[in-house]
């Protein structure tokens, strides 16, 4: 006589329907919080995209927050028109193009020999890089003016012959302040990366360069693409150097642009509106087009397994 073993349920029916998790008051209070602070991120940005699709005349009788009788995008032409956006545009990526590819090369250059090659001092470097990134910058305003009108350059390279009222003098501020950072940022990730990969390269002959450009730099492009977002986010967005590191108005990067809008005895906040909206635009396509990475870089170590 043969016994056959009775057919087992299938994994589903012998759990039976899935509980589902109990709703925790500290959870909705989370997600309530979260939806306030984005909705308070996002209103400034929605008001201004509604009051440039509006014609001043309309919300000067009506307010800014009444529904609207007539919708229009002819501010978005005369705001380009009048503040010369393409111009300010191109000053921009001359500024920070340069900018962004000279912080990360540097940085991960450094980030390399911290947290791969056993120089002495190494952590003590990593602490300085970071402390630096506390140094607020308003305190060096007047040091670095003087010291920009003291460094020569040639004509071709500046029509102050000085670092003054240059190019190079935004993309050397802009690298040397977001340089701890970044620096900071890419050590830590190299760290995470499995040190059998670069003992295994070393012993197959491969030299400093190769572990550092072949080896290590391809396996960094999540940090890489987080950091590239940041740091053309960070750059575009800068109004204060420009201000007081340039005196010529044909130079000026797009943020300064918006003064074009204001008049000097009257200011259309729907145009000025309209112009804050294609300034910003940049920064969002940017974003979007790496947000993917972005978020994978900021994700990375978060989980171990």
């Amino acid at each position: 006589m043969t016994l056959t073993a009775p057919a087992s349920a299938p994994p589903s029916q012998a759990r039976g329907p899935a509980a589902r998790r109990p709703v925790r008051p500290l959870r909705i209070l989370l997600h309530t919080f979260l939806a306030l602070v984005a909705l308070g991120w996002l209103l400034p940005l929605a008001l201004a995209v509604y009051a440039s699709l509006r014609p001043y005349e309309e919300t000067a009788r009506l307010g800014y927050f009444s529904l609207p009788e007539d919708l229009t995008l002819d501010y978005y032409a005369e705001a380009w028109i009048q503040a010369e956006l393409p111009r300010y545009y191109l000053n921009t990526l001359i500024i920070v193009i340069p900018g962004v590819l000279i912080t990360l090369l540097l940085a991960s250059f450094t980030a390399f020999a911290i947290a791969r090659l056993r120089i002495p001092g190494r952590k003590a470097l990593l602490i300085v890089f970071t402390a630096g990134n506390l140094l607020p910058p308003q305190v060096l305003i007047t040091p670095l003016y003087t010291l920009y009108t003291l460094i020569p350059l040639p004509a071709w390279l500046s029509d102050s012959q000085s670092l003054y009222d240059s190019y190079l003098g935004l993309i050397v501020i802009h690298v040397a302040f977001q340089f701890g950072f970044c620096v900071f940022v890419m050590a830590n990730f190299m760290r995470t990366i499995p040190e059998e990969i670069s003992e295994a390269a070393l012993v197959d002959g491969a030299g400093v360069w190769k572990r550092y450009w072949r080896l290590t730099l391809p396996l960094c492009r999540p940090v890489l693409a987080a950091l590239s977002t940041l740091q053309f986010t960070w750059m575009y967005n800068d109004f204060l150097w420009a201000l007081v590191l340039m005196s010529s108005g044909d130079k000026l990067p797009v943020t300064s642009a918006l003064n074009n809008l204001r008049g000097q005895f009257f200011t259309d906040y729907n145009l000025l509106a309209a112009g804050s909206v294609l300034v910003a635009l940049p920064t969002l396509i940017v974003f979007q087009l790496l947000h993917k990475q972005f978020v994978t870089g900021l994700t990375l170590g978060s989980t171990k397994g």
